[in-house]
């Protein structure tokens, strides 16, 4: 395979992201993966979240992360791998014959609420805490009104410190208080 032009460049590691959903695309694991062993790109499988509102998620569309690992692991061994970081989200495996290395985010089956080190910024200055919030903290009134880099930073970690976002490992209990998600295209994954 060719080397991509990303990679030419020095920008590694490349890794791409597919959502995996039972019936719609699952199918195609098998064949995503293959394009990419060998390539030096890590192929990330994401189980089918209830991010926002507009995805129509239903739990019966979610193939967890331990039935592709099974169905990868019988074309192509894999071993598991160390995490590179804490908070790291994606559980990490090399294909044993060395062709490289998929990943797993879990957070339908394997929530991992209590180590998520990611928050996020919308483009309006919103800074968001949880993929799953129903809203954000503004940080664009102060940005905007002159706040120093010290009175930022102290009002980020106030605000992250004060943050109790559980709603992966909740989720079941939690379905009528979340309707309003923000949506993903609001603040990226």
């Amino acid at each position: 395979m060719e080397v991509a032009p990303s990679q030419r460049a020095g920008l590694t590691p490349i890794k791409i992201n597919t959502v995996v959903q039972k019936g719609v695309n699952d199918h195609t694991v098998l064949d995503l993966l293959a394009h990419f062993r060998g390539t030096g790109v890590i192929v990330r499988m994401i189980e089918y979240m209830d991010v926002g509102n507009r995805n129509d998620w239903r739990a019966d569309l979610v193939l967890s992360s331990a039935e592709l690992l099974e169905r990868i692991n019988a074309r192509w061994p894999i071993v598991p791998q160390a995490r590179q970081y804490r908070g790291e989200v994606a559980e990490r495996y090399g294909y044993a014959d060395g062709a490289g290395e998929v990943g797993f985010i879990s957070s339908i089956s394997q929530p991992f609420c209590g180590d998520c080190a990611r928050g996020r910024l919308s483009s309006a200055g919103e800074f968001f805490t949880c993929l799953f919030a129903q809203k954000g903290s503004d940080l664009r009134g102060p940005l905007r009104g002159g706040a120093s880099d010290a009175e930022i930073e102290a009002l980020w970690r106030e605000i992250w410190s004060a943050r109790q976002d559980r709603y992966s490992e909740l989720r079941a209990s939690s379905r009528a208080a979340q309707a309003n998600k923000v949506e993903m295209f609001h603040i990226g994954g």
